[in-house]
């Protein structure tokens, strides 16, 4: 007779609970790197562009953190000419972190913070074929009780040359800070 041993299943606020958000440091620069490359869905970037992300725009991004291993990123800036907007470049969840609700909590989490707080929009750019981050905006959106429009903005021939899908900019907002505690 063999015994079946269940295993236990986290409940997501246990899956929460064990992971750390936090700003970025220049150490983090290798594993972002790692991370974006594993998802299969982002463009790379050189290990130099993330460790200037981590350290220049620790201010504008979040990691996620569980039991010393990165499993959450999303990095953003605040345009010059924009300054009440974060623009969001990339967002990635590792494999064992995915559907857990982890990267709208990095994005709620890095808009609550001082950097952020004063920000009313955010803008972001999704290829048509990328579901997980159009449900991840709409998510947000829904969430802040604000308006989401999107328009193409670097075209597949016109600026990537057909080389890379349309990227379609996506707007969210205006919303209040009561918004964060969506």
């Amino acid at each position: 007779m063999h015994l079946i041993k269940q295993s236990h299943r986290p409940k997501a606020e246990d899956i929460h609970a064990e992971i750390v958000l936090r700003r970025p440091t220049a150490e983090d620069g290798e594993a972002v790197n790692a991370l974006i490359g594993s998802s299969g869905a982002l463009d790379e970037n050189s290990l130099y562009c993330n460790l200037l992300q981590c350290t220049h725009f620790a201010d504008t991004c979040r990691l996620a953190e569980r039991d010393g291993e990165v499993v959450g990123w999303v990095s953003g800036y605040l345009p010059p000419a924009e300054p009440d907007t974060l623009f969001i470049w990339q967002v990635a969840v590792s494999a064992s972190a995915r559907g857990k609700g982890l990267a709208k909590r990095l994005v709620t989490d890095l808009l609550r913070d001082a950097p952020c707080r004063h920000v009313r929009r955010i803008k972001t750019t999704i290829t048509p074929d990328n579901a997980a981050s159009w449900a991840l905006f709409h998510s947000v959106a829904e969430g802040f009780g604000a308006p989401l429009t999107h328009r193409a903005w670097f075209e597949r021939d016109a600026h990537f040359g057909g080389q890379h899908d349309t990227e379609h900019l996506v707007a969210i907002g205006p919303f209040g800070s009561a918004a964060r505690t969506a």
